[in-house]
């Protein structure tokens, strides 16, 4: 299906074309864009209402700026899709996040215009200020740098590290705050109502109107002039409450807000700030969803919505003859407040994904024992490791890829001091479209080499249930992970009651011969459809539903060992350090030996597409493995190849 862009926007290949048109012709493209985004998305997916909210700033900052020269830096990509439309991507738009398409976020390799990679947010103030550092170095005084991060993304520590030093540099630094209330579901903390203050305060809101046109009157480039301005600003923001003291106590001089939707007005006064050498702020305050009124209205629900009629709003969902597993997600968000209605002592955490993780079930049923506390991954680790002193059972559930940035509080508040809090870590393997910022890889190895911890996977609904019946029970004193993957298991009837697995015991699913399949989690059941795929060759390889990585099933391992000379190992974490590394370590440690292959995540970037296309592409569906079986057996019997 081709979707064509608007008369003015398709005459747009890139910033230069934008620069060739009227300021009075921007609101057009601007309202030509966001249908584009609209048309595109409604058919082909991705995420939504983030790049609808920032269209208006989008078109203004490559209209103002000398991009790519001038760097932009995205915080999170769900809000560039105007900004890789603007810059000779329009055409292929409609690849987005499709396999072998356009990436879901800014990615270096794409485009000169995306300046840095940014999946996870928080991150855009930090590049930002080190490109312009390194521009102070070198002496290029007239390059911009400008930061474009959302209110949500301004929660986490590194954002407030980073705008930190941003004040005591002279580095020419814009930070534009994109402050709509929203990440993917609304905001939490007192930022947020710090934030609320500064664009309600109608005395500080009236007396910046008036400063600012004084200001603009005076002759900027003499010096005494600039002085004077400063000080004159300075002093009328102090006399009304605290509106711009956070950002100011900070060193970077704050303007704002300013309506985020009138693009004249970002314009001009993005022309106006290209003129202020060092750190400062831009506040505007934006609508997610802008101009989609369904998205306005329920912003967590369009945030990614999947294919709709963008006439009727009604979001295309798959039928079925037949009933359907149930995600993964969702078995955890019921069951937790199971085991809660039993257990006063649970708790659940989560930063800024209640509805991703299914938390908010929780939320909703029981307010006073779940929460979320924004997107601040170090801070939900530690919080939960200080409730666990006091007796308390915390669920902490963060998605595999985010945990990365909570490893040392993983380390140094939970594991060594032995504090039993129950990581569920969502999304691990590989998850789909967003691509290697976003893939579970890495768990299964950073987690496995850490004393006094254990490593769990579910091969199915029922396990994920008693795994986390199993956690938050008296007797497991030791902080446990329990990993699983997005999107559906493979039970129909998942609901089974739940009881208790012996920590670091596995299970034989099916005896065999001449080979031995060890899984590890989810990959278990392409496993065991590999197994019926080659039960008609006459293949019989055993199937081992091991558990857990650590500890491991040694004793199940030595039976493995003592029977079989062939082994392979399957799992949806990286080949190196993972899994299989562990089963390699347990026969190097006993002098067993055996031809063992290991399947997983190779070691290199595996990018988007759909889990069934990425997990054909490097061999670990159920043909994959069934042809390392058949490899494994025709070596053994000497038979070649075909």
């Amino acid at each position: 299906m081709e979707i064509l862009p608007g008369n003015l926007l398709k005459m747009i290949d890139n910033p230069a074309d934008l620069k060739k048109l009227s300021k009075d012709q921007m609101q057009t493209v601007a309202n030509e864009l966001r249908q584009y985004i609209v048309d595109v998305v409604s058919v082909y997916g991705g995420h939504f209402g983030a790049s609808l909210g920032v269209v208006e700033l989008s078109v203004a900052l490559h209209y103002v700026f000398n991009t790519p020269y001038d760097q932009l830096v995205w915080d999170v990509g769900h809000q560039a899709y105007g900004h890789k439309i603007l810059t000779g991507r329009r055409d292929n738009f409609p690849s987005n996040r499709k396999y072998n398409g356009l990436s879901g976020f800014p990615k270096r390799t794409e485009s000169e215009y995306d300046t840095f990679g940014v999946g996870h947010s928080s991150t855009s103030i930090s590049a930002a200020l080190g490109m312009a550092m390194a521009s102070h170095y070198k002496g290029e005084k007239n390059k911009q740098h400008i930061a474009v991060i959302g209110d949500g993304a301004l929660t986490a520590g590194l954002a407030f590290e980073a705008m930190n030093h941003a004040g005591i540099e002279k580095s020419n630094v814009l930070i534009i705050l994109n402050d709509n209330n929203m990440s993917i579901d609304p905001n939490v903390g007192a930022l947020k109502e710090y934030l609320t203050d500064i664009t309600t305060s109608h005395t500080y809101n009236e007396l910046r109107d008036n400063v600012w046109k004084a200001l603009g009157k005076l002759p900027i480039g003499k010096n005494y002039s600039r002085e004077m301005a400063s000080k004159v600003e300075a002093s009328l923001k102090g006399l009304v409450s605290k509106s711009s003291n956070l950002f100011e106590a900070l060193q970077l001089r704050y303007f704002g807000p300013i309506d985020g939707h009138n693009v004249t007005k970002l314009i001009d006064t993005l022309n106006d700030l290209k003129d202020i050498p060092g750190p400062k702020i831009l506040h505007i305050k934006t609508v997610k969803g802008k101009g989609y009124a369904l998205a306005e209205k329920d912003q967590t629900k369009w945030h990614a919505p999947g294919l709709f009629d963008k006439v009727t709003g009604e979001i295309l969902k798959k039928t079925f003859d037949a009933p359907q597993p149930p995600k993964y997600q969702d078995v955890f968000g019921h069951t937790i407040i199971e085991l809660a209605e039993k257990n006063p002592k649970i708790m659940g955490v989560t930063p800024a994904m209640p509805s991703g993780c299914s938390l908010k079930f929780m939320m909703d049923k029981m307010p006073d024992r779940a929460f979320d506390v924004g997107i601040c991954e170090q801070h939900a680790v530690t919080l939960s490791a200080g409730m666990a002193t006091q007796g308390l059972k915390v669920f902490c559930n963060i998605y595999s890829s985010f945990m990365q940035r909570a490893y040392d509080m993983v380390i140094h508040d939970v594991a060594i001091q032995k504090l039993p809090v129950i990581f569920c870590l969502d999304r691990a393997g590989l998850v789909g479209e967003d691509g290697p910022t976003h893939h579970g890889c890495y768990d299964i190895a950073f987690m496995r080499c850490i004393p006094n911890i254990v490593v769990s996977a579910p091969m199915n609904e029922s396990e994920l249930r008693d795994l986390m019946y199993t956690a938050q029970l008296e007797t497991n004193q030791l902080p446990i992970v329990i990993r699983y993957p997005r999107g559906e298991g493979v039970l129909v009837d998942w609901k089974t009651p739940m009881k208790e697995i012996q920590i670091g015991k596995g299970r034989k699913l099916k005896d065999g011969d001449d080979i031995a399949i060890l899984t590890f989690g989810h990959p278990g059941n392409f496993a065991a459809s590999a197994i019926r795929d080659v039960k008609s060759e006459g293949l019989n390889p055993a199937h081992y539903d091991m558990r857990f990585a650590k500890p491991i099933d040694e004793e199940m391992l030595h039976e493995v060992f003592s029977k079989f000379k062939k082994i392979i190992t399957v799992e949806d974490g990286t080949v190196v350090g993972g899994f299989g590394s562990a089963v390699l370590e347990f026969m190097n440690s006993f002098g067993y030996k055996a031809d063992v292959k290991i399947m997983g995540i190779p070691d290199r970037l595996v990018e988007h597409g759909t889990p069934k296309q990425l997990y054909d592409e490097i061999g670990l569906d159920a043909n994959g493995i069934a042809t390392e079986i058949r490899k494994m057996a025709f070596v053994e019997k000497h038979v070649p190849i075909a």
